[in-house]
């Protein structure tokens, strides 16, 4: 696949600098925007994602240094790295660029070399920068993802499940969760072995996960083959006719592995808060206890089964 050619943001109020510096850094692959003065380059950068700004000092209504100290002042998609041009030679003066933001200067005229050679620096750095935070997210995303299932962990749900129980409280919406577990999964353990085992939950908790409202609903590993389900803005009507669609899909679920083929049931204990519940004294973890005990009396009458109850 063909790397997409950089696009740089040029900055200059003499069109015929301008037009040099665009067709020098056409010619090396690049692609260039240009803008007249520092406030046509701020419109810009904060409507199109541009990653190298190389702009002039010297410039009416807004110049270089304004510039810099602009988009410092802005949070971008990714960094923007800015070469600063300038006739200014002096250390105090390239000091001054420097600690207004930007991150290199050439002094004028430019010599077209050093430049294409500065800007191969400015693309490393930005290419650095960008793996750095592709690797802060994936770091994140572990820290709040159960490591077998993919699922959101305990800790995830420790935090985010209040919040969410705050929030149905503050605007008085309705808000549901489900906790389900596998029937008898410690036979399918002992029979089949752990690792086995491990292949059916992962399978289980994708299900799950599939038949989820995208961006709304959210799920989490509670414990062993538990896993509780977050239906915000649904009452307990909707959320017993979620579990039992969640019923249905386990029940037809069949995950094939190297010792057969194997069919699982799960119970599902439905709590749910809506806005005519009383919030006084009421905490999430009131809710997940109300499901805990529906989930055990759905055990107890047989398995297999979804109840419910309003807080």
């Amino acid at each position: 696949m063909l790397k997409k050619p950089l696009e740089i943001l040029l900055v200059e109020d003499s069109q015929t600098q301008a037009l040099k510096f665009k067709l020098m850094l056409e010619n090396h692959g690049y692609q260039v925007a240009m803008a007249k003065n520092g406030l046509e380059a701020m419109t810009m950068l904060l409507n199109r994602p541009i990653s190298i700004v190389i702009t002039d000092w010297m410039m009416p209504e807004m110049d270089g240094s304004e510039l810099c100290h602009a988009i410092r002042k802005h949070e971008f998609g990714g960094y923007v790295y800015i070469i600063l041009l300038t006739a200014k030679n002096s250390k105090n003066d390239i000091i001054e660029g420097l600690e207004a933001g930007a991150d290199d200067y050439l002094t004028k005229p430019v010599d077209n070399a050093e430049l294409i050679a500065r800007l191969t620096t400015a693309e490393r750095i930005i290419s650095l920068e960008s793996s750095l935070k592709q690797r802060n997210k994936e770091i994140a995303l572990l820290s709040i993802t159960d490591p077998l299932t993919r699922v959101f962990n305990r800790g995830y749900l420790n935090e985010n499940l209040p919040k969410a129980f705050k929030r149905a409280q503050r605007y008085a919406s309705p808000l549901s969760i489900v906790i389900s577990d596998i029937d008898h999964f410690k036979t399918v353990n002992d029979q089949y072995g752990h690792q086995t085992g491990d292949m059916v939950l992962k399978s289980f908790a994708n299900c799950l996960s599939r038949a989820l409202r995208k961006d709304l609903d959210w799920i989490a590993r509670y414990g062993g083959e538990e896993f509780i389900l977050v239906l915000p803005e649904t009452g307990l009507d909707g959320a017993k006719a979620a579990a039992e669609r969640f019923r249905g899909l386990i029940e037809k679920l069949e995950t094939k592995t190297d010792k057969g083929t194997i069919q699982i049931t799960s119970s599902f204990g439905i709590a749910a808060v809506c806005d005519k519940t009383p919030s006084k004294g009421l905490t999430a973890e009131d809710l997940i206890n109300a499901a805990d005990q529906s989930l055990y009396q759905a055990k107890q009458n047989g398995r297999n089964l979804t109840i419910g109850t309003s807080l």
